[in-house]
């Protein structure tokens, strides 16, 4: 829901220098709005260790930063480990308020993505949410995650099925914030109207091989976010050698926009004819996968050519704004 500002280069800032790796002018990958420098790179700011890359390890990485960075209405069953918990648990993109977690009158108990962290590690903050929403009372709300006082370690990673995957069930508006026969009122009554009216279309694009990629109706042009598990150096160096081949589009009506980075990954964005159906880029996005499959594996024994450095350093710089 909130708006999303790509970083510029990594790792690089008007002096040429970088913290950890990090671009001190970036916003902080902690999700607190702030850039770097003035969060966890600031010399007072927040002392515990931040992680760039929170859900590595876990086969849903992708489709969690999709979820937790431009996706707006999704619901999907969390895949718990057995002997974590009985109760059934329900991650969506965002909860009314913005809300950490929350048990509904009706028994179906969520936990939001799209929320406020208060330390350096997004899958901790997660995992402490989860926890929570696993004891919570029917009709409470955990608004957002308190500081952490160490009385609860762990991580997602440590809590759910690292080789689940996620197959997320998309809406058109946030009916499901409040069961069926639930009238809302006051603050969530306001902020379902206010949410409905901000969300943009979006659909799944997938099929054999692709995998976290969303259409999504912008207004004036269609988009597709592809989140890839790649190593990000890696899969600029494939890239540009589609580029440097002209295939790196999808086809008529289409055009590679740029990237952006998300909790460690790249998100590469292609502009897209609003006109065609979001189910009509799913056999465009396969081959477009197979081809990245395919020259990923050829890079270990072919090099980049010149041009193909040249390629990569030019869309290492195109980065994009999500409005």
């Amino acid at each position: 829901m909130a708006k999303r500002t790509a970083v510029k280069k990594a790792g690089r800032t008007s002096g040429g220098s970088s913290v950890n790796g990090i671009n001190p002018r970036q916003p902080c990958p902690c999700g607190s709005g702030k850039r770097y420098k003035a969060c966890h790179g600031s010399a007072g700011g927040p002392a515990d260790v931040l992680v760039a890359r929170p859900f590595e390890g876990l086969a849903a990485e992708c489709e969690l930063i999709a979820l937790r960075e431009f996706v707006p209405s999704a619901t999907v069953r969390l895949p718990l480990r057995e002997g974590v918990g009985d109760r059934e648990l329900t991650l969506a993109s965002v909860l009314p308020m913005a809300a950490a977690a929350l048990a509904r009158t009706d028994g179906v108990t969520f936990v939001g993505l799209q929320v406020q962290t208060r330390s350096g590690d997004v899958s901790r903050d997660l995992a402490r949410a989860v926890r929570w929403a696993l004891r919570a009372e029917q009709g409470e709300a955990l608004p957002v995650v308190g500081p952490d006082d160490g009385a609860e370690p762990g991580r997602l990673q440590d809590l759910i099925d690292p080789d689940a995957t996620l197959e997320p069930e998309l809406h058109t508006d946030f009916a499901w914030w409040v069961p069926g026969d639930t009238e809302p009122t006051g603050e969530v009554a306001l902020a379902l109207e206010r949410a409905n009216a901000a969300i943009m279309p979006t659909e799944r694009v997938s099929g054999p091989g692709v995998h976290a990629a969303y259409w999504v109706d912008a207004g004036d042009k269609a988009h597709l976010r592809w989140v890839r598990p790649e190593p990000e150096e890696r899969l600029l160096a494939a890239m540009a050698r589609l580029a440097v081949r002209g295939e790196l589009d999808l086809g008529e009506g289409s055009r590679y926009a740029g990237s952006f980075r998300a909790h460690g990954l790249l998100v590469p964005v292609w502009d897209l004819d609003r006109e065609q159906h979001a189910r009509e880029w799913s056999e465009p996005a396969g081959a477009l996968g197979q081809r990245l499959t395919k020259t990923l594996d050829e890079l270990d024994d072919q090099p980049l050519s010149e041009a193909e450095r040249r390629a990569r350093d030019g869309l290492r710089g195109r980065q994009v704004t999500l409005r």
